[in-house]
């Protein structure tokens, strides 16, 4: 690190990494400088001004703060430190000025806009603008642009921060929007007027610091001070994303990225930010029973009665499905076990291993790819299966990490080298010479589609043989979020899934809805949505959504995360393990705990390391034992759909309009020209 600086900031000294910019240093100092084109997380362009201070001894001029070094700063004539001044009369009357020269063509329409409340624009002009403009010109107008069904624009309130631009093309990777024309002719528009292309373009709704992008599914439903605010942790993949959760009454208006640095940043993808609408539709709000080869209705007396009726003195076995907390999984485990039955949360035959922790939760960190100089990718589309991961790789692709790709070439929005597609590819990468990467902080990334054919241990044991050749980590790329959280709490059948439902006369499917029951066992589905899991089902008890209920995740990294309730289950629903201690109780072998207090103390007390929220515990690079030889096929992906991956987003009208687009969009031939 570079030695620190002395500055003089509005009579506040302060020692700054001369590397830094004269507004992060104002930062450090706690002071606000306002801002419109500078975001933390894309490069730095300069072009709004709203930042400008004063440099003693420096130009006769306001300097824009975002662009300027604390080193290119000269000191007094003796050495003094540099003093900077933000709140001179000249910086005053330099940003009435921008401010003044922002809202000539600015529409009045706060009234009306969608970004009311939340605008920076209207924060900032109350703030440091004045009160009245000497222009009396006619505004000028521009035509909105059709980004697809997330994003809504209103361009003539656009002030060219140019943050959608930057963001889509360094975040996002694609190079669909930009900036034609100069003067009063420049606009922010699209290619040949073409839609987004990302599964992370609703993150320039938060980016625009006017009410010139915004959500078009949420838009004109709720104001900002309507809302309920909770903060809890994305499920829709398993990273674990930090996210707000907006409720008005009892309904999920919209869901929100927060700062995590340490696994999503500040974005979040689409499924996540848009799946909302899948909480309200095909809803379980009582409970069912089949009879007659028909559901009907029924009490939640009846329906427990007759689920503890038919898992008595017979073999049972519970599956976790990927959407469940750690809790429930735990109570469901304590309640099978307890009967001599068999637990399994490995759904979709992932060949993870039992008992060896770094064998299903990885080595790394995810921010450790932030330093990493080379990835491996192996079988896996990270841009499918978990975009803001992706992003978070092409990031360090753009500080000059090279990336590899053993699996079906895909577009992952950065350049690649492709070394082979299949099991055969793989040992010969793992057999060769990869001294090269041993100071290079290598992550190797395997995906679920490696690990959930027939010899998925064989694979994983080539990558951590890989992986301790190159003195690199391993990070395992789950696509469910219950997983990490289900396997450290053991719930696991030696064998695996087949091994599980062999033999079993009863099934207690806890929300898996991925995977097809065959005919005979009598089925129990516990879960929030009418799927597939409720069309085979035999008993229906009706569970809450991730969102209805208090839970604690782990996510691919290891990380124990805590989900809060932002809202209540519709109708009758319950929580879900408070439904497995009421089902106890009706079989006569009630769980020694009446809350989930209570719960999570029995859970910690098994496994303490649960208790550590927001840590990533470190594991040992320990080979999974195996003697089998992968087979000599290529590897697959583990998401065909993106959008439809479970059963709220299955649920959601807006995640099947995106399906099909992005189907359409797949099969659209181009015109040779």
């Amino acid at each position: 690190m570079a030695d620190l600086r002395k500055i003089l900031i509005d009579d506040i000294e302060v020692d700054v990494d001369p590397n830094l910019t004269i507004l992060q240093a104002c930062e450090q100092a706690g002071i606000e400088v306002p801002r419109f084109c500078y975001h933390e997380r894309l490069s730095i362009a300069g072009n709004c001004r709203m930042c400008l201070v004063e440099v003693v001894g420096g130009p006769p001029k306001p300097t824009a703060s975002c662009a300027m070094q604390i080193k290119d700063l000269r000191p007094g004539p003796n050495g003094e430190p540099t003093v900077v001044k933000t709140n001179s009369p000249m910086v005053k009357k330099a940003r009435e000025g921008v401010m003044e020269f922002l809202l000539i063509n600015h529409p009045l329409d706060c009234p009306i806009c969608d970004q009311g409340g939340e605008c920076d624009l209207q924060d900032q002009a109350i703030a440091y603008g004045v009160d009245f403009s000497r222009f009396r010109e006619p505004k000028r107008a521009n035509e909105d642009l059709n980004l697809g069904p997330l994003v809504e624009t209103h361009m003539t309130r656009c002030i060219s921060c140019t943050r959608c631009v930057r963001f889509t093309t360094e975040v996002a990777g694609i190079n669909q929007m930009g900036q034609t024309g100069r003067g009063e002719d420049s606009e922010i528009t699209s290619y040949l007027n073409t839609t987004l292309d990302s599964n992370l373009q609703g993150n320039i709704i938060d980016l625009c610091p006017v009410g010139a992008l915004v959500s078009k599914p949420y838009a004109f439903t709720a104001r900002p001070w309507e809302l309920t605010k909770t903060e809890t942790v994305d499920v829709m993949d398993a990273m674990g994303a930090s996210i707000r959760v907006d409720t008005k009454g009892r309904e999920v208006m919209r869901i929100l990225p927060r700062n995590h640095d340490g696994v999503n940043e500040e974005w979040i993808s689409d499924k996540t930010r848009f799946v909302w609408d899948g909480l309200r539709r095909q809803r379980l709000d009582t409970p069912y029973i089949r009879e007659g080869g028909k559901l009907r209705k029924a009490t939640w007396d009846e329906a427990l009665a007759a689920a503890a009726s038919a898992m008595k003195g017979r073999k049972v076995t519970g599956l976790v499905g990927d959407l469940a907390p750690v809790e429930a999984a735990f109570a469901l485990k304590n309640l099978i076990e307890g009967m001599g039955g068999k637990v399994e949360c490995r759904t979709d035959g992932a060949r993870l291993p039992e008992g060896n922790r770094a064998g299903y939760a990885g080595t790394a960190s995810i921010a450790d790819i932030d330093v990493a100089r080379a990835v491996v990718l192996v079988g896996t589309d990270p841009r499918n299966e978990a975009p803001v991961l992706n992003a978070r790789i092409r990031k360090a692709w753009t500080k000059g990490a090279t990336v590899t790709l053993i699996g079906r070439a895909v577009d992952l929005t950065y350049d690649y080298t492709h070394a082979g597609t299949g099991r055969d590819d793989l040992v010969a990468f793992a057999s060769g010479d990869l001294s090269g990467l041993r100071d290079k902080a290598a992550i190797f990334v395997v995906g679920m589609g490696a690990l959930t054919e027939a010899d998925g241990a064989a694979v994983l044991a080539q990558v951590f043989r890989a992986a301790e050749a190159a003195g690199g980590k391993v990070l395992i790329l789950h696509t469910a979020a219950s997983r990490v959280g289900a396997m450290d709490i053991g719930a696991v059948t030696p064998g695996g899934m087949a091994a599980a439902i062999d033999g079993a006369e009863v099934i207690y499917n806890l929300g898996a809805d991925e995977i097809d029951i065959a005919a005979g066992p009598v089925v129990i589905y516990q879960g929030s949505h009418g799927d597939r899991g409720a069309h085979r089902a035999d008993i229906i008890l009706p569970g809450a959504a991730w969102t209805e209920e208090n839970g604690l995740f782990v996510n691919l990294e290891g990380r124990p995360q805590l989900a809060f309730r932002a809202g209540f289950a519709p109708g009758q629903a319950k929580e879900n393990w408070a439904i497995l201690r009421a089902l106890s109780g009706a079989m006569g072998q009630p769980q020694p705990w009446d809350n989930l207090a209570a719960l999570r103390r029995a859970l910690v007390e098994a496994h303490p390391h649960l208790a550590a929220i927001n840590t990533v515990p470190q594991n040992a690079l320990t080979a999974p034992l195996t003697t089998e030889a992968p087979a000599h096929v290529a590897f697959r992906t583990a998401v065909r759909d993106f959008y439809l991956t479970n059963a709220v987003a299955r649920a959601s009208s807006l995640m099947g309009e995106l399906s099909v687009i992005a189907a359409q969009r797949a099969n659209r031939t181009l015109a040779a020209e």
